[in-house]
């Protein structure tokens, strides 16, 4: 659609092409460094407040979006959590953050961290346009790119810029723009899926509960006080239709059943879902005038809470970046952005690839497969040195220079 006419034509330093959280906090920081952007999406802001994601920010990332002047509602709504509980065999370990690495994390759902960012563009003044259509990004070998997206009033757009954010999420269409000759993809499938669903219940523990058992994966998280997460291994061919209420409940319970009784609070089941995952990488995550961040540059496991933690990163160092490209250090500024951001990404796709191993089934493992897994899990737990990683791991690496 490139040679049909459009109806308006705006000029900004930065156009940012997809506005979940990633691409909103990119123009949100661009925004306070005095750099207008316009971001786009092909969602509502309905459809993307309304999809449950991942709850676990790290610290630091709590603490900017208070400290930027987002939000401080992750203070008042959001809960610190200064460890984990890890189930094994049936015992349990609690991961002491504060005391293993002097850190925490908070427990704030993803929806809310995207309506605190879409609240404060437009305080701010910030254009965001959502549920827009027909996205076309051309010239991104130049130094003028521009970015092309029909209305939902069916009028035809077009955002000119230096440069082009692609924070489009999993289903990146700007990905593709790296000619497959110049890109490199890392990826992994995983033979297995997470069984998640809502339920209207009181929490069953103060922190997030991670078991493994001769019954399988489950994972005991939650979204408000009235409202809990809740997940489990199950077979990425599952269908939600096929579990009822009493088969759900009963095969969470088995898998966090142990000997000191514990069990969940059950309640009303509002919502079920199928979560298949895999790890993925592209390299590079910049061509020309076009820079790739979030998950459309890759994806992590959900099994230790670093997809959203690893978009708001890249963001952080790419505002800098481009800021420091707008403001006449030129292109070459942006050469730090992909060597630092790829540091934690993959320093998180091992920790990730890590965790789902440990906890989790593979289909046709032996018993001798089975029994050094718990070896290694009690590796982990029974041993300061083995919780200490784990707690680095999942807070984000708190003690670390980047």
């Amino acid at each position: 659609m490139a040679d049909v006419p459009v109806d308006s034509v705006v000029t900004v330093p930065v156009a940012i092409v997809g506005a979940g959280p990633a691409g909103l906090m990119l123009a949100h920081l661009l925004g306070r460094a005095g750099v207008a952007t316009v971001a786009v999406d092909t969602r509502t802001r309905h459809e993307i407040e309304t999809t449950q994601r991942a709850g676990i920010l790290e610290a630091g990332v709590a603490r900017d979006l208070v400290e930027t002047g987002v939000s401080d509602r992750v203070l008042r709504d959001g809960h610190e959590h200064e460890g984990i509980e890890v189930r094994s065999a049936g015992r349990p370990y609690r991961i002491d953050f504060k005391e293993l690495v002097s850190a925490s994390t908070w427990l704030y759902p993803q929806t809310d961290v995207f309506v605190d960012l879409a609240d404060a563009r437009e305080r701010d003044g910030g254009t965001v346009h959502f549920g827009i259509r027909d996205t076309e990004v051309l010239g991104i070998t130049t130094d003028a790119p521009r970015v092309r997206y029909t209305a939902p009033d069916g009028t035809r757009h077009e955002i000119r810029a230096r440069y082009v954010v692609g924070a489009d999420g999993s289903r990146s269409m700007c990905r593709d723009l790296v000619p497959e000759d110049r890109r490199v993809r890392y990826g992994k499938e995983y033979p297995f899926a997470w069984f998640g669903i809502l339920a209207e219940a009181p929490p069953s523990a103060p922190e997030l509960v991670y078991a493994r058992s001769a019954h399988g994966f489950a994972l005991i998280s939650r979204r408000t006080d009235a409202v809990q997460r809740m997940y489990f291994q199950c077979s990425p061919d599952a269908s939600a239709d096929d579990w009822s209420d009493d088969r759900i409940w009963e095969t969470l319970q088995a898998r966090v059943a142990g000997e000191d009784g514990f069990r969940l609070k059950e309640g009303p089941i509002t919502e079920k879902t199928v979560l298949r995952f895999r790890s993925f990488v592209q390299e590079p995550m910049r061509w020309g005038s076009l820079l790739l961040a979030g998950d459309a540059a890759h994806t992590v496991p959900p099994t230790g809470a670093r997809g959203l933690n690893l978009a708001l990163h890249d963001v952080k160092v790419l505002a800098g970046v481009l800021t420091r490209a707008l403001g006449g250090a030129g292109a070459n500024a942006l050469d730090a952005y992909e060597p630092r951001a790829l540091q934690r990404v993959w320093r998180a796709q091992n920790f990730s690839s890590w965790m789902t191993r440990l906890l989790h089934t593979a289909p046709g493992a032996s018993a001798f497969d089975l029994r050094r897994q718990l070896g290694e899990l009690d590796n982990v737990v029974g041993t300061r040195a083995g919780r200490a990683y784990l707690a680095e791991q999942y807070t984000g690496w708190p003690t670390r220079a980047h």
